[in-house]
């Protein structure tokens, strides 16, 4: 099948911090196609956040982490030819867009 974005790419520097965009629990991290090197974190209620395209991963499956802890370290995994981050906010199985989440994650 044809593959498509959903999600947010935030160009940053290799090895760059990543940082959680909320309260969340580390539910997967490991190789996905196209995704590279890829984080879940599962923000309770149906939400999740995944990070894709990461160097390396900071934090294990079953972590707690805080809003604006550092999870990962920006890459070029999964074969993406710049160094950075996607990020992709869904609501179960439905993707959403991550503007409010980036808005709230500043403030």
């Amino acid at each position: 099948g044809t593959s498509h974005w959903n999600g947010v790419w935030i160009a940053a520097e290799k090895g760059s911090g990543v940082l959680a965009i909320a309260d969340a629990r580390v539910v997967y991290v490991g190789w996905m196609h196209q995704l590279g090197l890829l984080m879940v974190l599962d923000h309770g209620d149906g939400y999740f956040s995944l990070y894709g395209h990461n160097q390396s991963a900071l934090k294990s499956v079953g972590d707690e982490v805080k809003a604006g802890d550092t999870i990962a370290e920006a890459g070029d995994t999964g074969g993406h030819t710049k160094s950075g981050v996607y990020l992709e906010i869904r609501k179960g199985r439905k993707a959403l867009n991550p503007t409010r989440w980036l808005n709230k994650a500043r403030s």
